[in-house]
């Protein structure tokens, strides 16, 4: 494979830019899904698992009627996101297509209806291309399955590009589409949005209208861990995205990551610990540091008081954690002998919290609930939360399920030791893209905010993106 053959060029339009052609008149919805059409048909990353000409073509027809229609001087108020294509990862229900959960123990149907992630999407007026590769069930920070080809990263093919939505990231990155929703549960978001230099917004647990059905905790008391965001190349998009999920045409967050230059006087702490760090060896590279590094340096330039935050993680997070991130494995009602198609990693936790009595899996709730607290307490001390995106390069392909289940489970908590620790406690965080290796690879950092800033996080983002091309 040619690896400059799907490089990443920052001669893609941004969104925002698609969408002001396409209430300009200067471009037509069935052109750019024609163009992203014919992008996916030509990849090699296999960042798509499968496309909807048919119907994507049929919405985008729809779409150039209803501009069309519509006075020049009215456009504005048409659904924020009309005519943009898009795509959604092979966990998510979409009207009409298959979806696999990227495995082989389930049934691949089409969808009868849209998700409600999906839906608040579509009625933005936003075009869905099809699915994008996921790992099994989405528990793995890699998008490797036994049911297509592996997803790979547009900087260097022989590497991941992160996951669970790192088909979405890849997808991206590539050009194939300008932005993408994914979903969170212990970075899924923000590790492919880390490994393929995009900005990923993991919204604060009942942010986004569309998760709120599941609530704010899960079948055994713990924090609800997965929550839909965006991704995208640019904080600009990444927030006009973020408004299109929220439903608000007035788009608060885009005109303020608009202003983000008026953004000064916040209060940023600096930590590398992680909960995990007395399980695994979490040590950053240092081309990790190197970015968290120009974080600061940009974050102080632009009028930011960033020290270093004094937290002390919970020892109990990391079996308390796993015990909870595998139990959702145990409510699928899998038919017979289809656990035998299972893949290594889903197998060994199916059997690992098939072994977890209730009252264990209570405590692992119950210490879940405490963390969250304290994390809160302890980061609430700051207006925001500074780390590394991942401690190192993104490993190659094939190399987390080389490791056997234990190893795999063992490098995702290393490659992303800061991320889960997020979606326990609930906060919103984004990550941005900083700085490239000498081999081209980028290098991001972490934001965590409170709750409710996701806004913010995105301004801080914004303000971080004049050093993305520097090394």
């Amino acid at each position: 494979m040619n690896a400059d053959t799907h490089a990443p060029s920052a001669t893609h339009p941004t969104a925002l830019e698609l969408r002001d052609a396409l209430r300009r008149g200067e471009v037509s919805a069935v052109e750019l899904v024609h163009d992203a059409l014919d992008r996916i048909a030509a990849d090699e990353l296999g960042a798509f698992v499968s496309a909807q000409p048919e119907a994507a073509l049929a919405e985008a027809h729809d779409a150039d009627a209803r501009i069309a229609a519509t006075p020049r001087d009215e456009r504005e108020s048409l659904p924020p996101l009309l005519g943009l294509p898009t795509a959604h990862k092979d966990l998510v229900d979409v009207r009409g297509a298959v979806t696999s959960h990227g495995s082989r123990a389930v049934p691949h149907v089409a969808a009868l209806h849209d998700s409600p992630v999906a839906a608040a999407v579509r009625a933005a007026g936003a075009i869905s291309l099809g699915k994008t590769q996921v790992p099994e069930f989405g528990i793995a920070g890699y998008s490797e399955n036994l049911v297509a080809p592996p997803a790979r990263n547009p900087h260097d093919p022989s590497r991941t590009p992160g996951g669970s939505s790192g088909g979405s990231a890849a997808a991206i990155a590539a050009g194939l589409i300008p932005l993408g929703v994914g979903s969170d549960g212990g970075g899924s978001i923000r590790i492919p949005s880390a490994a393929c230099g995009l900005v990923g917004l993991k919204p604060g647990r009942g942010a986004v209208p569309a998760d709120r059905g599941s609530g704010l905790v899960d079948e055994i008391g713990a924090p609800r861990l997965t929550v839909s965001g965006p991704i995208a190349r640019t904080a600009v998009d990444a927030a006009l995205l973020f408004d299109a999920m929220r439903g608000l045409t007035a788009e608060p967050s885009l005109a303020a990551v608009r202003r983000a230059h008026e953004l000064r006087g916040l209060r940023i702490g600096v930590t590398l610990r992680s909960p995990f760090e007395g399980e695994v060896p979490v040590s950053y590279s240092p081309d990790a540091l190197a970015a968290l590094d120009a974080a600061v340096a940009r974050l102080g330039e632009a009028g930011h008081r960033v020290e270093e935050a004094d937290w002390i993680p919970d020892p109990r997070y990391p079996g308390a954690f796993t015990d909870v991130w595998t139990a959702g494995l145990a409510r699928i009602d899998f038919g017979p002998g289809a656990e035998e198609r299972l893949g290594e990693l889903a197998a060994a936790f199916l059997a690992r919290t098939r072994q977890a009595s209730p009252e264990r899996l209570a405590r692992a709730a119950r210490t879940l609930r405490e963390f969250a607290a304290d994390c809160v307490r302890q980061w609430g001390a700051y207006d925001a939360i500074l780390t590394p995106a991942l401690a190192f390069a993104a490993p190659r392909v094939g190399a987390f399920i080389a490791a056997g289940p234990e190893g795999d489970y063992r490098l995702q908590c290393e490659w992303a030791p800061q991320t889960s620790m997020v979606n326990v406690a609930g906060l919103p965080a984004v990550v941005a893209p900083m700085r490239r290796d000498a081999a081209g690879l980028p290098f991001g950092v972490q934001l965590i905010g409170r709750m409710g800033a996701e806004t913010q996080l995105l301004r801080l983002a914004e303000q971080l993106a004049p050093s993305v091309s520097s090394r």
